[in-house]
């Protein structure tokens, strides 16, 4: 049975869709699911509800309307809310904390991309951990042809998720790529048929979640110790990952190897 919770009166929509899989969907379908301030700022609280509350092991994100990831952001707001350096620097602060709550989440997400993913549509899909399309994606960062610039927190994973040398081709142009294009770059994970995108969503979120929890949350963290260079990640990842080989999992993993059965992981 879901269990779902509506933010931003329901344009961001938090459900737990089975035991340890969380959605997190993007609910304006008639506005191409632009994201618009209250948007922005109301995704970590969802973040958080489905993996402190709910106990999900995996998020998936996505776009409500089977139609499109996002537009980005919503530019309508744009004369009242991004009209200047101040304004633009209070509206990214919500933008900036969306990007991390997603990147930094404990548990791994997938963006699960079709049709439109555009500007701060594809920042939110450039913060996932991983990144699956069908054939339909259409990928650009439009910024140069709005005359203004992103976050440096999103550029980073902008670059981490398109290399130094597309990352700059879509930024300094604004061009529109194809999912193709995307997937030969090594942006995303895979690509399939638009009929078969939300299985294979649901089957990978499902093997993530059926690994042992607390080794996929150290994975992570070493992962963003990489990225990062911080000697505070690398201490955390080491923190996290020695704590795995004292968890009841780690006995349950040997327990269920030697029995030649699958194992039953619990988190602890």
């Amino acid at each position: 049975m879901d269990v779902k919770k509506p933010y931003s009166d329901g344009a961001i929509l938090a459900k737990r869709t089975e035991p340890g899989l969380g959605r997190l969907i993007l609910n304006r379908p008639e506005k191409r699911n632009a994201v618009t301030d209250a948007m922005w700022r109301t995704i970590p609280s969802a973040i958080d509800w489905l993996v402190t509350d709910q106990s999900v092991r995996v998020i998936v994100i996505e776009g409500a309307g089977g139609r499109d990831f996002s537009a980005g952001a919503d530019i309508g707001e744009f004369e009242t809310l991004r009209k200047d350096a101040a304004s633009a620097r209070a509206y990214e602060a919500g933008n900036s904390n969306a990007f991390a709550a997603i990147r930094n989440a404990s548990v791994p997400v997938i963006a699960l991309i079709r049709g439109i993913c555009f500007g701060g549509g594809f920042g939110l899909a450039a913060a996932a951990d991983i990144r699956i399309a069908d054939d339909t994606a259409r990928f650009a960062i439009p910024a140069a042809r709005l005359g203004l610039a992103y976050p440096v927190d999103a550029v980073v994973d902008l670059v981490r998720a398109l290399g130094d040398q597309q990352a700059r081709h879509a930024l300094y142009t604004g061009k529109e790529f194809s999912a193709e294009h995307a997937s030969d770059i090594g942006c995303l994970f895979s690509l399939c048929a638009p009929d078969a995108l939300d299985q294979n969503a649901t089957d990978l979120a499902r093997s993530i979640a059926a690994a042992a929890p607390l080794s996929v949350r150290a994975s992570k963290a070493a992962i963003t110790a990489l990225a990062s260079g911080t000697e505070e990640d690398r201490h955390t990842a080491k923190t996290l990952a020695d704590a795995t080989f004292e968890s009841r999992d780690y006995a349950e993993g040997r327990a269920a190897f030697r029995d030649r059965r699958t194992p039953d992981f619990t988190g602890e």
